[in-house]
């Protein structure tokens, strides 16, 4: 089919059409004929190659219109490189928690290609650990901006690590001595 079909079907501008074919990231063989006419052939297209998903994720509810803003960045870059979006999943939990609900959803049955907008919003910490594995599962992680880093973010998260790991200690030593109040007045009983 010609490109401006092919655009008009995908739902995308002709120019949008023309800039992809010129970069090379139409998702299918092109051909340019001799009388200048660009033909899309969509048929060897496999459907099993169209299993992408959008993760965002925001840390809190304040931060709710972040988080349509990652998944409509996330959609345009999809929509750039041909890919076919097949479900969008966003989630509002701390990046350092490892009972995400939606995340363990997706790594329960890993898609052929996962699409986040920084590395960070997947996992503050074990990026790499995540992506080989989901590579070995053929799972493709795709980051869209591999090297942004927001300090403010890093040292709220630095802090809660601080924390988590005081309230981990102190209750400890709350519990030992419970544990002694509780062992003293059975004793003296």
């Amino acid at each position: 089919m010609k490109l401006s079909d092919w655009a008009r079907k995908e739902g995308i501008q002709y120019v949008t059409a023309w800039r992809m074919w010129r970069s090379n990231k139409i998702p299918y063989p092109t051909k340019q004929l001799p009388t200048g006419t660009i033909i899309v052939s969509c048929e060897e297209r496999s459907i099993a190659n169209d299993h992408t998903v959008i993760y965002g994720r925001v840390s809190s509810p304040s931060k709710k219109e972040d988080l349509s803003r990652q998944l409509e960045r996330c959609r345009t870059f999809c929509l750039a490189n041909g890919w076919i979006i097949e479900h969008e999943y966003k989630e509002i939990a701390s990046g350092l928690n490892d009972k995400r609900k939606v995340l363990n959803k997706i790594l329960s049955n890993p898609p052929k290609r996962l699409v986040v907008e920084h590395k960070d919003r997947l996992t503050r910490f074990g990026f790499n650990y995540i992506e080989v594995l989901l590579n070995k599962l053929g799972c493709e992680v795709v980051v869209i901006n591999r090297d942004f880093i927001e300090e403010t973010d890093l040292i709220k998260d630095m802090i809660a690590i601080i924390t988590s790991f005081c309230c981990r200690l102190y209750g400890l030593r709350r519990g030992r001595s419970k544990g002694r109040q509780i062992k003293e007045t059975i004793s003296s009983d």
